[in-house]
């Protein structure tokens, strides 16, 4: 019947003739229809009956696979890929058709057909294809009105807007009315007011009084009577790990229509198909040549992968194959796969390898909970490196950006509060307020590593507090109050205060962080650059190969093979995070608890010792870090409960990071307190017993001190070097003679 509906002429072959061209939209609109009804795999109509239950549930939509169509008829797919913008109306005109069929399928009367019409109004087609992945820079003027597939992240969705699909316009001098249908497209973005309405009434003159007298632009458009459909343009920028290097990040505009808004958030992974076209931006509508138009990408489908669905660590929703997950599995089940997996963390980095550890927990991150009253536990692992200069902390950091599934690397100096956080923009078009994601929102369920932490300004680092610990971050800007989620972990690494760790200070003077920050890190590392002659030499050595491209030779850390490659690490921690989510047991929760309280007992004694407050504080949330590491430790070999083992390594752990750290600088034996008060005896006896100008023998004063009064050497070495520091003693003839110079 549609070569009828059709307004061309219908001929009858008489003769036995080549079939007409397919190439008539009629005929394509046919071919679609056919396929749409009469599609099946196996026994089942698969486009009719999801078109049935779609529109039993008032939605007047259809997804449809292309593979299906090239399945059915090749030539129609290629149409569809070359020529989308033709092909798609055809296709929604014929899943209308569909829909009427279905759901009326005797309309032989007049009245039924407009009931029929009435009753569904165009339904939307969404394309899924399994296209090649295009990136934002392969999309150039020979893919422009083709269909392309392109993945990128979701940086601002804009508000939702209403484009018109049917105007009913009134003339204001004769009352005659007519109907338009405006073109789809970017409508609305740089398209005004009143353009593309007729300027002269064309309605037919009335009879028997003349000549009617219309102005110009005589329309006006009534909105009750006009149809309308929703219109949202958000904007897609390229993922961090695919930008080439010393390239900023590209962005693309995309417009969604009726369906397909309202999906996304921003900081949400996305793959886009959609037809590459061009609009004329309003910005160089005067201005510019005229035929140089802006690109943007109307959509046809939205394929989302969010962290609800994939637990996060499946960015772009990676699919494990059987074979993938039996050699996952027995990975997990290999003995020392712990120490093998920290080995493979930044191999070519000498040592360290408790921190290694750490950053194994760190990728893998503990388990998230949520409270019966909605409070939420985090389980993300925040871990703080803190050292001199040269001992590969970036490095570290670095490798940690190329391995974690999702992961964003920002420096200290370079990025503001708003940069890590969220900005509010203002949208060029509408003039509305919106927010774009900053690093800590792109990097939701993944991991930020900071480097030259100490090196931001407080009022930016602040805004990582919440970000750390409740794991969202809330905005109250130009009127938008909201609160964005940012469940990630945080690795940061800094320098001291003096630039290199100092011994003769408390940890409280060599780290000029607060408490409150300090106190939301897992594990706190101090990282020294000891002078160790054996070690050197190994390090030297060690350095030396990797320059010259030798492979690695066996050394401190073990053999250098059995290493696990970059992309099985990855793979495997993106396996791990969807799988597997442990708790605790009732043995491990009993020594847990009873170690937490040994260990404030510890940090109590430490205090009393130096007759101040610690600054690395041990709270409450350091037995959550306890949990978490531990919980990370047993999903690090997918075991579903924490046994004492894992507890036992995680409390190893913290004691050789945090506990460290809030012990450091007492030596010989003595406590800090104890040190200072013997240093500032010995100061006021040197100075008793050196007048100004004088000379000794640095033997007599140790034979003074130390042997008749019984001073530490140690506290005694510590006092002669802060003196020459202060220039109140210089020594001569190799260190063998002690000036006293200033007072």
């Amino acid at each position: 019947m549609s070569g009828f509906d059709a307004n061309n002429v219908y001929t009858v072959s008489v003769h036995s003739v080549e079939p007409p061209p397919q190439d008539s939209p009629s005929e394509t609109e046919k071919l679609l229809v056919d396929f749409l009804m009469s599609f099946r795999v196996g026994g089942e109509f698969v486009y009719r009956d999801k078109l049935r239950a779609n529109l039993l549930l008032k939605q007047h939509l259809i997804e449809v696979d292309l593979r299906h169509v090239s399945l059915f008829n090749d030539e129609l797919a290629h149409a569809i890929q070359d020529r989308p913008a033709d092909v798609l109306p055809l296709f929604e005109n014929a899943a209308t058709k569909a829909a009427r069929t279905i759901l009326f399928p005797t309309t032989n009367s007049e009245e039924r057909r407009e009931a029929a019409a009435q009753s569904i109004p165009k339904v939307q087609v969404t394309l899924r294809s399994s296209l090649n992945l295009l990136q934002f820079r392969e999309l150039t003027a020979n893919t422009m009105n083709k269909l392309v597939r392109i993945p990128g992240i979701v940086i601002s969705a804009s508000v939702l807007s209403s484009r018109a699909t049917k105007l009913v316009l009134q003339c204001r001098a004769c009352g005659s009315t007519k109907i338009i249908y405006p073109q789809g497209g970017m409508g609305g973005i740089g398209s005004g007011g009143d353009r593309g309405l007729p300027r002269v009434c064309d309605a037919p003159e009335p009879e028997g009084q003349g000549k009617k007298d219309c102005p110009m632009d005589p329309y006006l458009i009534i909105h009750s009577k006009s149809t309308f459909a929703d219109q949202q343009t958000l904007k897609l920028q390229e993922a961090p790990d695919m930008v080439p290097v010393g390239e900023l990040p590209r962005h693309m505009l995309l417009s969604a229509d009726r369906h397909l808004t309202g999906k996304v958030v921003p900081g949400s992974r996305v793959i886009a198909t959609g037809i590459y076209s061009t609009f004329q931006s309003a910005k160089n509508k005067n201005a510019g040549p005229a035929a140089l138009r802006q690109p943007y990408l109307r959509v046809v489908h939205l394929e989302l992968s969010s962290p609800a669905s994939g637990g996060g660590s499946n960015p772009f929703g990676v699919q494990f194959t059987p074979e993938e997950e039996e050699e996952f599995g027995e990975m997990a089940r290999s003995d020392g796969f712990y120490e093998r997996f920290a080995k493979s963390v930044a191999p070519s980095i000498f040592g360290s390898l408790d921190i290694k550890k750490a950053i194994t927990c760190l990728l893998f991150g503990g388990s998230k909970k949520v409270l019966p009253d909605g409070m939420r536990l985090r389980g993300d692992i925040n871990v703080l490196l803190l050292g001199d200069p040269g001992t590969a902390k970036s490095q570290l950091l670095k490798f940690v950006e190329k391995v974690a599934p999702i992961a964003v690397y920002t420096s200290g100096k370079g990025s503001s509060a708003a940069g890590l956080t969220a900005s509010v923009q203002r949208d060029s078009v509408s003039r509305e307020f919106y927010l774009e994601g900053g690093a800590m929102v792109l990097a939701d369920t993944g991991v930020v590593c900071i480097d030259e932490f100490d090196k931001m300004r407080d009022e930016d680092r602040v805004a990582i507090h919440e970000a750390m610990e409740q794991q969202t971050i809330s905005i109250a800007k130009a009127g938008i109050t909201t609160v964005l989620n940012s469940r990630t972990s945080v690795l940061a690494a800094a320098n001291p205060v003096f630039g290199r760790y100092d011994e003769g200070r408390s940890p409280g003077e060599n780290i000029d962080f607060q408490t409150t920050i300090l106190s939301r890190f897992d594990m706190i590392f101090i990282v020294r650059d000891e002078h160790n002659e054996a070690r050197d030499m190994q390090i030297a050595e060690h350095v030396m190969n990797i320059h010259m491209n030798r492979p690695n030779q066996p050394e401190e850390n073990g053999d250098g093979v059995g290493e696990i490659d970059l992309d099985k690490m990855k793979r495997y921690i993106a396996y791990c995070k969807s799988k597997c989510a442990p708790r605790l047991s009732a043995d491990a929760q009993e020594m847990l608890s009873s170690h937490f309280v040994s260990l404030r007992k510890q940090v109590q004694q430490v205090e009393r010792d130096n007759d101040e407050r610690s600054s690395i504080p041990i709270t409450i949330r350091q037995l959550e870090a306890i949990i978490r590491i531990s919980e990370s430790l047993a999903k690090l070999t997918l075991t579903p409960v924490v046994q004492n083992h894992h507890v036992e390594e995680a409390i190893r752990l913290f004691k050789f990071s945090t506990m460290d750290a809030v012990s450091a600088g007492s030596a010989d034996g003595l406590s800090r307190g104890e040190l200072n008060e013997e240093m500032t005896r010995i100061e006021r006896e040197l100075k008793k017993r050196l007048p100004v100008g004088w000379s000794t023998s640095y033997q007599s004063l140790v034979r003074e001190f130390v042997t008749q009064q019984g001073y530490s050497s140690h506290a005694l070495e510590r006092t002669l070097f802060i003196l020459e520091k202060r220039e109140i003693i210089r020594f001569s003839g190799q260190k063998k003679v002690v000036h006293r110079c200033g007072v």
